[in-house]
């Protein structure tokens, strides 16, 4: 199996250095850029990319806008690294399709678990692993979400949550449980990390987002009406 490939896009040489130095120990390969028009340019070149970290605050194009293109022409996860610990900028990072959310300084270790746990679910999906309920279809191997022969576009962490869902239909699942499977670390963050993703998830699964519950003072349930 060819090594994956990693973008890594700051415009801080030495925290490129850092960030690359410990996912090259982990096999990975890296590709690195300084600014956005760069990385925007490496990623339209190079179709094999598998993540991308990205700093926010850049020179020519910042890292909103950049994740903002990547969204228009792909899925591939971003992992979002930020010098702000401002939860409104984490809410955006979200909205935009943000996988992950790391803020600066970090430890190098907790950022490596967090790829290696995105690219497990990305990469390591079973061949033929299709769940339904409700009418909605989802295909784990090819991320694929269907409803009526419909395709739904969904981000990855949306992709996530419904399979989650889906998987523990009919069991009240607190917001707690949820961050601890679905983003598969521990998350310094808060219930309204969840609720954005509801929010979307549910408006883009029309009368089917119905199914998706919520737990009043505690979190969601997915049930289907027998």
């Amino acid at each position: 199996m060819d090594k994956i490939k990693i973008l890594v896009v700051d415009d801080e040489s030495r925290m490129r250095k850092l960030v690359r130095d410990f996912l090259v120990r982990e096999g990975y390969v890296v590709l690195e850029a300084g600014d956005g028009m760069e990385a925007m340019d490496i990623f339209y070149e190079d179709k094999e990319v598998a993540l991308i970290i990205l700093d926010v605050m850049m020179p020519k194009m910042d890292g909103w806008q950049v994740c903002r293109e990547i969204r228009e022409h792909s899925k591939v996860p971003v992992i979002m690294l930020t010098a702000r610990s401002d939860e409104r900028d984490e809410l955006q990072g979200f909205e935009l399709g943000v996988d992950e959310y790391i803020s600066k300084p970090f430890s190098p270790k907790i950022l490596v678990a967090r790829v290696e746990a995105i690219l497990r679910r990305t990469l390591g999906a079973e061949k033929n692993d299709v769940i339904n309920a409700g009418g909605i279809v989802v295909d784990k191997a090819a991320h694929i979400v269907k409803i009526d022969d419909r395709q739904v576009d969904l981000s990855f962490k949306e992709f996530e949550l419904l399979s989650y869902f889906i998987e523990n239909q009919g069991i009240a699942l607190s917001r707690e449980k949820i961050l601890n499977h679905v983003w598969n670390y521990d998350y310094f963050g808060d219930a309204r990390t969840i609720d954005t993703h509801v929010k979307k998830l549910r408006s883009k699964l029309g009368e089917k987002g119905e199914l998706i519950r919520t737990i009043w003072g505690m979190g969601y349930k997915f049930e289907v009406e027998s």
